[in-house]
C-alpha cells in the first residue's frame, strides 16, 4: 500500500525527534477508508467540523443524530487527492462504533460513490508530551507511516500515527517510552478529553456540553449537516449549563455505580459521573456547582467525595473588570 504524501512527513526533523510516552490503540480504537471523488462533500454534510480543514491536518468532529445529539466521536485524515479524482480519508473512531459508523454513513451514500471499509491493516498510536526531543533521533531512518499528526483536539494529547498493524512502532519512535491503554485513559481523565463510546454515550451526550467547541470539533460557518440545527442554536444563545468536567474521587467507585448521579454536601443534584479509570474521570456537571463540595451517594457505604476541575485548555473567561 502507497501513501506517498504522508510519508513524505517522516523526513521533517521535528516529527522524527518525537518522544514521551507511545500508547498503542489497536484494541480499542478502529479506522474506516473513505475513497472516492466526493468523499469531502460526503462527509461535510455529516460531520460536525469542516472537512476542508483537513487541508490543514488531521480534524476532530462528531457524528450526530438527527436529534443533535452526538453518535460517535472521529478524528479524520486525509491521505491524498489524486489525479484521477478519487479522495482518500481515513476515520478513526472507538472499535466498537466501526460497525455502526460504516451502517450510518451507507444510509446516507446513495449515488455517492464514496467506498467505506475497515483498514485492519492500519493500527493507531498515541504520543503523549512528556520528554524533550532527544538529538540525534534523525540519524536513525523510521519505518513506514501512514499518518503521523498532532492531534487535533487538544496540545495535551500529543501526536497521532497510523502505522502498518505488523510494524514496530519503537522502530519510528526510539526517544519514546512505551506505555498501556490504562495510562494513556489516565492522561485524558485527568486533562478532561472524553474518547469513544462510554464517555460520550451515543444519542445521549450533547455535543457543546461535550466541550465540542473548546476542542476544535465543530464549524459554525460551513453550512448544513445532519443535527445541526439544534446545536447552532444552543451556541447562538450562549446558554451552556452543564459540561463534562474531570473530576479526582476520593476512593474508585465500584462498576455497578458507573453513571452515578453527583450531589451537592446538601443533597441537591449538581450532576452525573460519566466514566473514569480508577479515582479519576470525567464528570458531566452544573457549571453553577463547579469549586463546591460533591459526592456520590452509595448505599449502606460512606460516599465518594468528588473534586472538579477546570481543564486548561478550557479558553479563559474575559475580564470584565
Amino acid at each position: 500500500m502507497a501513501w506517498p504524501r504522508l510519508l513524505s512527513l517522516l523526513s521533517r526533523p521535528w516529527v522524527r525527534r518525537l518522544s514521551g510516552s507511545c500508547y498503542p490503540l489497536r484494541e480499542h480504537r478502529g479506522l474506516l477508508r473513505l475513497r472516492g471523488p466526493n468523499t469531502p462533500a460526503f462527509l461535510q454534510g455529516l460531520v460536525t467540523n469542516d472537512t476542508e480543514r483537513l487541508e490543514e491536518g488531521a480534524v476532530y468532529a462528531h457524528l450526530l443524530n438527527v436529534q443533535g445529539r452526538s453518535l460517535y466521536d472521529v478524528i479524520l485524515y486525509r491521505l491524498s487527492s489524486e489525479a484521477d479524482g478519487q479522495s482518500d480519508t481515513l476515520l478513526e473512531c472507538d472499535i466498537q462504533a466501526l460497525g455502526p459508523i460504516q451502517k450510518h454513513l451507507q444510509v446516507y451514500n446513495f449515488r455517492k460513490k464514496v467506498e467505506v471499509a475497515p483498514c485492519p491493516e492500519l493500527s493507531l498510536w498515541a504520543v503523549l508530551p512528556g520528554q524533550k526531543p532527544q538529538d540525534g533521533l534523525g540519524e536513525r531512518a523510521p519505518s513506514p507511516v501512514v499518518v503521523c499528526s498532532p492531534d487535533p483536539r487538544v496540545p495535551a494529547m500529543g501526536w497521532r500515527i497510523v502505522a502498518p498493524t505488523d510494524g514496530n512502532i519503537t522502530d519510528l519512535l526510539p526517544g519514546a517510552q512505551p506505555g498501556n491503554y490504562e495510562e494513556y485513559c489516565k492522561h485524558r481523565y485527568e486533562h478532561g478529553v472524553p474518547e469513544g463510546m462510554k464517555d460520550l454515550p451515543p444519542g445521549v451526550a450533547l455535543p457543546l456540553e461535550s466541550n465540542l467547541v473548546y476542542m476544535n470539533g465543530i464549524s459554525f460557518s460551513k453550512g448544513c449537516y445532519l443535527g445541526q440545527e439544534l446545536t447552532a442554536r444552543t451556541h447562538h444563545t450562549g446558554v451552556i449549563r452543564k459540561r463534562l468536567v474531570p473530576v479526582h474521587l476520593s476512593s474508585p467507585l465500584p462498576a455497578e455505580c458507573q453513571e452515578s448521579e453527583i450531589v451537592t454536601a446538601s443533597g441537591k443534584a449538581a450532576g452525573k459521573y460519566r466514566a473514569g479509570i480508577g479515582d479519576l474521570g470525567l464528570a458531566l456537571l452544573r457549571l453553577e456547582h463547579l469549586g463546591v463540595d460533591l459526592q456520590i451517594k452509595l448505599g449502606g457505604q460512606e460516599p465518594v467525595n468528588v473534586k472538579a476541575s477546570t481543564p486548561e485548555w478550557w479558553p479563559k473567561p474575559e475580564n470584565t473588570s
